[in-house]
Parts: structure tokens; C-alpha cells; sequence
């Protein structure tokens, strides 16, 4: 069995909080969360063993940053849109209202059938029930015998390839294929966050530029759908095949957001800002509705922008109009937070 092993510094304090956070993150799992198979906790030495993602990162695959790899195809991308969709959706909905606060597509790790997962929770923090306050110090119980701990019904068979505090060796195990499912990964920003509509405020903003909601950004008040925002950035690349920030682009383009969001509404314009490489390959009508949706998840005030869930049934729609045979089956799919 070929897992994926996180390694924490032993010189980071930020990070044993962090390495910390995604232990406690264990108990939430879904189809679209990576899966923390195992720990180790033995002296200096800490470890997050994870299921093994041989596609790697959705961002490896819209950035063309390695010339071997495939083309992401126009329905494989909205796969993964929706898949996501959903990992957000169900942290969203949990009882904690988890926030991820990073949520990017370097965090969109594909497995061999581009299903993808969500990962990195170092900065959660678990939220209060409905009715208690948000000044919440986690803490973490009942591990101080932990040596290498797998979840309940797995074995102990690991066959770990390691990296420092990163996930390990991209590939395939012997004899698998390469079929892509995606998971959202890296929840090292994750947070346990406050109820819809409510807000943490806090004094460090954390996250990546480019991807950080503006009120975030500009206030450090932190809604559950300050995500919403991060992931109209990521649908705008698998959109456009186009980093959220690139200084190599002329001036006025760099900042992507920035320079689409006019370009969204026309489905004229749109067209020019589509990725070629799918060119042909799905129905303006799809890729406007798409683009449709990017726009209301950039919503400047948290509140415009939709609910995850509603993303997830906008995308599933959208895939409807692309594929109409898969419409009868969209009753059946999975509700987001399921």
C-alpha cells in the first residue's frame, strides 16, 4: 500500500499547532476529503500518514507545468469542479461549519480516476455549537500513547514514501491506472468556522494571494463563504487554464480576476478567454452558465455570493446541459453535505 506522508519540522512551533489541527480533522470524512489514514506522535518525531493521491494537484494539470502530463478535457474539468464543490459543501454543513480558509487548486489533489479531494487542515480550529461563544482553544485528548495510529478497521501495512511536511512521491502503485478522481487537499488554513451569515475576526490573515476573499483580505473577518470566494477564483482557472496572478502576462492582465470579470457576462468575450486546449469540446451555453456562477461566487459582499451547496447544484445543472443523458441521473447524486 503506497501512502502519502506529512512530516512536521521539529523546529516549528506554527507547525506542531498546525500538524495538531489536522489530527483533529480526522473524524469528518467524505468522498471528496483526502483520508488521514494514520499518526505518529513519538517524542520529536510527528507524522500524518494519508492516502496516496497519484494524480497530484489539479494546478500541475491547468498550468501545463509538466509537458507529460494530460490534458484536462472540458467534462473532466467539470467533474472536478463538482467534486470539490462538494468537499466544501460538506465542510460547510458540518457541525462546525468548517472553513478552509485556503481553498485553491494546489489544494485539489486527483486520484487515478480525477475524483478529487480536499486536504490541509493545520489551521482549523473547531467551532462552537450553535448558542456558545466563538473563543475556542482546541485541544487535543487522548493521544499521548499514539505511536503510528491508523483509523478504526485499517491495517498497519504502510508502505510510506516521505517528504518533508509535503505530500510524497506523486505516481501510481504497481499495476493501477491512471483514471482521475480529485480531492481537495491541504487544510493547514482550516477552520471550524462560525454559523452562515456569522464571522470570526482575527488579527493574522492567513492564505494565499490570489485566492484570499477580499473582507478577509482587507478586515479579517472570516465567513463561511469567504471559501465561496476562493473557489470562484479556482473555477475561473479551470475556466481559463490561467493562474489567479502571473507578472510574465502583459499589464492589466496579471491579475486574473481582475482582468475577466467584465469579460465574464458576454458569452462573445467570453470565448476569448477560454482555455484552447478545450476548445470545441463543450457548449457556450455550458461555459457562460459556468462563468455565470464564477461571477456570483467573486460577489464582493460575502453575503451575494451563493451557498456551496447552491454551487454544487449549479455545476450538476451545468453538466446537465453539456451532457443531457447524465440529467436523469442528478435525483440520484449525493446531496453536498452527505
Amino acid at each position: 500500500m503506497v501512502v502519502a506522508i506529512k512530516r512536521l519540522n521539529p523546529e516549528s512551533t506554527q507547525g506542531f499547532v498546525q500538524w495538531q489541527t489536522e489530527l483533529n480533522m480526522r473524524r469528518l470524512s467524505h468522498p471528496n476529503l483526502v483520508n488521514l489514514l494514520g499518526y505518529c506522535w513519538d517524542d520529536d518525531e510527528h507524522l500524518l500518514v494519508y492516502e496516496f493521491m497519484p494524480k497530484g494537484s489539479l494546478d500541475n494539470y491547468l498550468f501545463k507545468r509538466n509537458r507529460n502530463l494530460e490534458l484536462l478535457s472540458w467534462n473532466t474539468r467539470l467533474k472536478i469542479a463538482i467534486g470539490a464543490a462538494r468537499g466544501l459543501a460538506f465542510l460547510h454543513a458540518s457541525e462546525n461549519n468548517v472553513i478552509h480558509r485556503d481553498f485553491k487548486s494546489s489544494n485539489i489533489l486527483l486520484d487515478g480516476n480525477y475524483n478529487p479531494k480536499i486536504s490541509d487542515f493545520g489551521l482549523a480550529k473547531l467551532g462552537p455549537s450553535k448558542g456558545q461563544s466563538h473563543n475556542y482553544n482546541p485541544k487535543i485528548s487522548d493521544f499521548g500513547l499514539a505511536k503510528l495510529g491508523s483509523s478504526e478497521g485499517q491495517s498497519h501495512n504502510y508502505n510510506p514514501k516521505t517528504s518533508d511536511f509535503g505530500l510524497a512521491k506523486l505516481g501510481t502503485s504497481e499495476g493501477q491506472s491512471h483514471n482521475y478522481n480529485p480531492k481537495i487537499s491541504d487544510f493547514g488554513l482550516e477552520k471550524l468556522g462560525p454559523s452562515e451569515g456569522q464571522s470570526y475576526v482575527t488579527t493574522m490573515v492567513s492564505g494565499t494571494f490570489g485566492y484570499v476573499s477580499p473582507e478577509y483580505c482587507l478586515t479579517g473577518a472570516l465567513y463561511v463563504k469567504s471559501d465561496v470566494s476562493g473557489f470562484g477564483v479556482v473555477l475561473l482557472e479551470i475556466l481559463t487554464g490561467m493562474r489567479t496572478f502571473d507578472a510574465k502576462r502583459p499589464t492589466g492582465q496579471r491579475n486574473l480576476v481582475e482582468w475577466t470579470e467584465p469579460l465574464l457576462s458576454s458569452k462573445k468575450k467570453l470565448k476569448t478567454i477560454m482555455d484552447t486546449e478545450i476548445k470545441g469540446q463543450y457548449s457556450l451555453e455550458a461555459a457562460w452558465q459556468a462563468a455565470q456562477l464564477t461571477l456570483k461566487c467573486l460577489k464582493f459582499v460575502p453575503q451575494e455570493r451563493p451557498s456551496m451547496k447552491d454551487v454544487v447544484e449549479t455545476l450538476e445543472a451545468i453538466e446537465a446541459i453539456q451532457n443531457p443523458q447524465f440529467a436523469m441521473y442528478i435525483s440520484t447524486t449525493p446531496s453536498a453535505g452527505s
